[in-house]
């Protein structure tokens, strides 16, 4: 390669980070790419971790992004078990743990997300876990099992996730959730109740409306969550699963504005011209909905690799995508598509006792906002083009069963 041709740094090799050299690429762009990641191993997908992996159904070669060559032969440059620690804007250039600098005539911030950690006692006893990185899932496997009690703080998709594959491993399961139901902060009521309907029938333990006090412990390991009505609920080992906070601390440090997440406009591009940031560590913009916010999913990181990799390559940034989501417990799937901003009416299709339904989101107007659809991906499908279109629907044709998908979706 010349040493004139344009150098693009990306540091962070998760989903995001990954799918943004492998795009530019794919695109035609042939100048340096230098991808950079703490973790060990090459960027791979994280969604399995609290499913396959945890149950023994995945392995690294089928969760790597890419295969192992795939780097080297593409002349990417990637580099592990390294992270950058600083930002140097006027130098155009990042630093590293290890005391090198790169410099970068693009960089590409894909930090992700930690996960936000409990201001409790006992929250560095061993056995308190998380679930962000396959290390972390390694943890969690090794801590289930027939005759072992998981307690799960927090019932967000991942805690309930992980109780769903704690239980196919012959563990016991206990949800703990501050909030008087699961899924409180991101689904409707009626999906969660179907899910904590579904999780008790399975013999998890659920507590709803349940602060925690405190992780109690013998000898440095867990053995109990200690909740703020004083009841102790006995266990192997805790995994904390209460949402995450956005990896923007660089940023910040470096002058780039950030508002729970680095701010970015619809080409992934911060303020500063030379620096986009994508996936999970950012604040972006919803067009659709005429709102930011930060969202995690891996399409929303694919959807910004797109967004960078055009604009560092010069081509006009890709159309808006629906925002989606999915989620496998048990023998359900999940798939959400959009946000329910603005809705006022939630339309049930199909049969919620059966297992097979969606919910329909409309606003006053009959504007669909979103869909959340359980084993029911014709709606999922049928549901993400209807929000793409901005179609309006009333709540007699989206139940009649006699209408197609098809139909409501042209």
């Amino acid at each position: 390669m010349s040493d004139t041709l344009p150098r693009v740094v990306i540091a962070g090799a998760g989903h995001a980070g990954g799918s943004a050299a492998a795009m530019l690429r794919q695109l035609g762009f042939e100048g340096f790419i230098t991808l950079i990641g703490d973790e060990p191993i090459p960027p791979y997908e994280r969604p399995p971790l609290s499913k396959a992996w945890l149950k023994g159904e995945a392995s690294a070669e089928s969760l790597a992004l890419r295969p192992a060559e795939f780097y080297a032969t593409q002349n990417i440059d990637l580099r592990l078990n390294t992270s950058v620690t600083g930002i140097d804007r006027t130098a155009k250039a990042v630093s590293l743990g290890t005391g090198e600098t790169v410099p970068y005539d693009f960089l590409i911030l894909a930090l992700g997300a930690r996960a936000r950690r409990l201001p409790i006692p006992g929250i560095e006893l061993g056995g308190v876990l998380e679930l962000r990185t396959a290390a972390d899932a390694d943890q969690l496997k090794a801590a289930l099992g027939p005759g072992k009690r998981l307690a799960v703080v927090g019932g967000g998709y991942i805690g309930l996730e992980a109780a769903a594959s704690a239980r196919g491993l012959g563990a016991e399961a206990i949800i703990i959730e501050r909030e008087s139901r699961v899924l409180a902060r991101v689904a409707c009521q009626q999906l969660s109740d179907f899910f904590e309907t579904y999780h008790r029938g399975q013999g998890v333990t659920i507590e709803v409306s349940a602060g925690v006090d405190r992780l109690e412990g013998a000898d440095g390991q867990v053995t109990g969550v200690r909740l703020a009505d004083g009841r102790l609920i006995p266990c192997d080992a805790a995994l904390i699963g209460v949402g995450a906070v956005s990896n923007e601390e660089i940023a910040r440090e470096a002058g780039l504005a950030c508002d729970g997440g680095i701010v970015v406009d619809l080409s992934a591009r911060t303020e500063d011209p030379a620096i986009f940031a994508i996936g999970d560590c950012t604040r972006r913009p919803l067009p659709l909905y005429d709102r930011t916010m930060r969202l995690e999913s891996v399409p929303n990181a694919l959807e910004q690799a797109k967004q960078a990799a055009a604009a560092i390559y010069g081509r006009p940034p890709p159309p808006p995508e629906v925002p989606w989501f999915w989620s496998d417990q048990y023998d359900l799937r999940l798939q959400i598509a959009g946000i329910p901003f603005d809705a006022t009416e939630i339309v049930v299709r199909g049969d919620m006792a059966a297992g097979k339904f969606a919910l329909f989101h409309l606003a006053e107007d009959g504007l669909v906002r979103a869909v959340e659809a359980v084993n029911s991906s014709t709606e999922f499908m049928g549901g993400r083009r209807i929000i793409q279109r901005g179609k309006r629907l009333t709540a007699d044709r989206i139940r009649d069963m006699a209408v197609t998908m098809q139909e409501l979706a042209s």
